[in-house]
């Protein structure tokens, strides 16, 4: 029998000031040297997933990409949402359908993402699967792009909550 949670689930508010500029700044560097550009509706997107500190719907991102309250046409988004997670920028939350930004230096690691079922925390964690990914899929003829790993739990924070 479970038992239900009662954190309130706020354990990371999300870049703010001199941190999300430095990471903005970051990632413009990082894709200037890949030959791209973080254009405006790429910036705003990351901005909006630095800022928010979990995991985000792409609907939600809509609904705040303007300061004025108007809404950006989901095509924008999708297409800032698309150029950012090829770029290891962010990482779509499969099980939860939501975008988190990557805070991750090195854009070829594995997104291994540890899910709070009780509050919804998403923490990213460091996993080094690279090596099995990729002779899994050597052996049967893949060639891997990414790996994305998705665990469920109980966040420290939840983990009390549950005892009886």
């Amino acid at each position: 029998m479970s038992q239900a949670c009662v954190h309130p689930g706020a354990h990371d508010d999300g870049l703010r000031g001199a941190g999300l500029t430095e990471a903005l700044s970051a990632a413009e560097q990082r894709v200037a040297a890949e030959g791209e550009r973080l254009t405006p509706p790429r910036r705003r997107v990351l901005e909006q997933l630095l800022g928010a500190g979990g995991p985000v719907k792409a609907y939600d991102l809509m609904a705040t990409y303007e300061a004025g309250g108007r809404p950006a046409k989901p095509p924008t988004v999708y297409r800032a949402l698309d150029f950012l997670s090829k770029r290891g920028l962010a990482h779509r939350i499969e099980s939860l359908n939501a975008y988190v930004a990557c805070r991750s230096a090195d854009p070829a690691h594995v997104a291994a993402f540890l899910i709070c079922d009780c509050c919804g925390a998403v923490a990213e964690a460091e996993w080094d699967l690279t090596a099995q990914a990729e002779a899994a899929a050597r052996d049967h003829g893949y060639a891997v792009e990414r790996v994305s790993v998705e665990a469920r739990g109980r966040c420290p924070a939840c983990r009390p909550t549950m005892a009886a």
